[in-house]
């Protein structure tokens, strides 16, 4: 099984060896809460890197080794997870093969026990290579890189013991296709410590000549010959007078780039995931929808079919974790006098089993070709997108006509409400309306400045709104079919329909407060400049 830890580091690239680093650090003791300093003894370790034949993974900033020696021997999958943080997927390394597995009686190797390990051939684990699908997409991983360390570690104390970081010295030498090479480099690692006391590691460590790694990885460092530098590509930062392609492409491309960033979590199950991983695919194909005049609206539509399939099958999962919290929540606020029968075992069971399907669901999909076939062409699409004749145009006058209709039928969706027959379908109708113009306006706001950022906002307290108005819809409906379920078996449904009324009122008083939202100038669409018309 598993374990992961996230990492917050940095490194540090030093001219010869690391005694003078880590001498700095012990002398720490006595300041920013550092009471000692342990040294420990050198550590030798062998590692070997994996990466397909294009290096699809250390180009997105994931690295993957199966290393011996040391502490944390076995299998390392680092996903990134924020600046100067990592996740750290462990596994441990797999009996040999062709020796016994733990627990095999002498003279018994090879014969099945009741708790057999697993060989351990050199292979990518399928737990492992199943959480970096949506980078290699069915290519092959294999070894790349072959490095030896000879690595000293001081660990920084606390008062009570504890250690609050962790500083490690490096001489590192790699072999790789491209040739061989070494150098040192310093790593300082928080374990237990805030950021505060990464700041002042790093103040010692410059004093001495460490200066910041120049990459990220020591993956990336070897194979720098082919991969493109850092900072190469530099890009300038966008405006109202960058072309409007520009623009679209960029919150484009990190809306895929998310995707492929929430793959993983969604497969380890992490709290949020795949909400997340859903509001990135509909930012997607929001985005390809409102600006269909700048990336040919009919090239992408294929697109935009498959982004709302993948979203409908994460969003079976997402949409459970949320009516389970929405229910509870409401049992939670009710007098424990007026709690008859077991309520909550019967909510939580329902609850449990959906989430179970919804996660076979949804994991079955992410491991089907059709998801990593619409990552290819998401790919395709940001390397050579169907463009018009609009997208050379300056962004802040080409984009916000798209931004401006799209708050137009916002607002044209909430009028229609009050005379609508089926009220709660027109209010999720504008539900639907305030989210697209919610992600258009995100989308442009390189363009459109702090119009495009109010409208965002604007539409995003309103979108929640009516979100709340539609969950308790589905919440009243899920509640008769749990109530009559509960009669069925005989158990007293007094608190199903105390609940059932208590979310009608919640939906009555968001109906109450929409036509003051229906009349608010902050989701009026602006007029776009006269300068910046002509």
């Amino acid at each position: 099984m598993a374990t992961v830890v996230r990492e917050i580091e940095r490194k540090y690239d030093l001219d010869a060896g690391g005694s003078a680093a880590l001498d700095a650090v012990q002398a720490m003791t006595g300041t920013a809460g550092v009471a000692a300093a342990s040294q420990q003894g050198e550590q030798l370790l062998d590692a070997v890197y994996y990466d397909t034949a294009d290096l699809r993974l250390i180009r997105t900033g994931v690295t993957l080794q199966r290393r011996t020696g040391g502490e944390d021997a076995g299998w390392n999958l680092k996903l990134p997870a924020g600046a100067e943080t990592r996740d750290e997927v462990r596994l441990p390394l797999a009996a040999p093969a062709g020796t016994p597995a733990a627990g095999t009686a002498p003279g018994t190797a090879g014969k099945r026990t009741a708790a057999p390990h697993a060989r351990d051939d050199g292979a990518v684990p399928e737990e492992l290579a199943a959480l970096i699908r949506a980078y290699t997409r069915g290519a092959a991983l294999a070894p790349v890189m072959h490095t030896q360390t000879s690595r000293r570690v001081v660990r920084l104390l606390d008062g009570a013991g504890q250690t609050l970081a962790e500083i490690t010295a490096d001489h590192m030498s790699a072999e790789s296709a491209d040739g061989s090479a070494s150098w040192d480099e310093i790593e300082a690692e928080l374990v237990a410590g805030g950021p505060a006391l990464l700041t002042v590691i790093d103040t010692q460590l410059r004093r001495v000549g460490a200066r910041p790694a120049a990459t990220g990885t020591k993956l990336r460092r070897a194979l720098a010959g082919r991969l493109p530098p850092i900072g190469a590509a530099h890009e300038l930062p966008l405006t109202r007078h960058s072309p409007a392609a520009e623009v679209v492409l960029a919150y484009l491309r990190d809306q895929v780039a998310a995707i492929s960033r929430y793959d993983p979590l969604v497969r380890r199950d992490e709290p949020d995931a795949v909400h997340q991983m859903r509001v990135a695919t509909r930012r997607a194909r929001s985005a390809m929808q409102a600006f269909g005049s700048i990336i040919d609206r009919e090239a992408t539509r294929p697109l935009c079919a498959e982004l709302k399939w993948l979203a409908a099958t994460l969003g079976q999962a997402r949409d459970s974790e949320v009516m389970l919290h929405r229910l509870t929540a409401d049992l939670t606020a009710i007098p424990p006098t007026l709690v008859t029968g077991p309520v909550e075992a019967r909510i939580t069971a329902h609850f449990t089993a959906e989430l179970a399907q919804a996660g076979k669901t949804a994991l079955a999909a992410l491991d089907g070709r059709r998801y990593l076939r619409l990552l290819d062409d998401l790919d395709v699409l940001l390397v050579r997108p169907p463009l018009t004749p609009l997208a050379e145009r300056r962004s802040g006058t080409v984009l916000a006509k798209p931004v401006r209709r799209a708050a137009r039928r916002l607002l044209r969706a909430l009028a229609a409400v009050p005379a609508a027959e089926n009220r709660d379908a027109a209010i999720h109708e504008a539900r639907k309306a305030a989210k697209r113009a919610r992600y258009a306006a995100e989308a442009a706001v390189p363009a459109l400045g702090s119009t495009g950022s109010r409208q965002a906002a604007e539409a995003k307290d309103l979108q929640q709104l009516l979100g709340d108005h539609h969950d308790s819809v589905v919440a009243r409906t899920v509640l008769l079919d749990l109530a009559g379920k509960a009669r069925a078996a005989g158990e007293d449904t007094f608190t199903y329909g105390l609940m059932y009324q208590r979310q009608a009122c919640q939906a009555a008083n968001i109906e109450q407060a929409l036509p003051r939202f229906a009349g608010r100038d902050a989701i009026e669409p602006w007029a776009v400049d006269r300068d910046e018309e002509g």
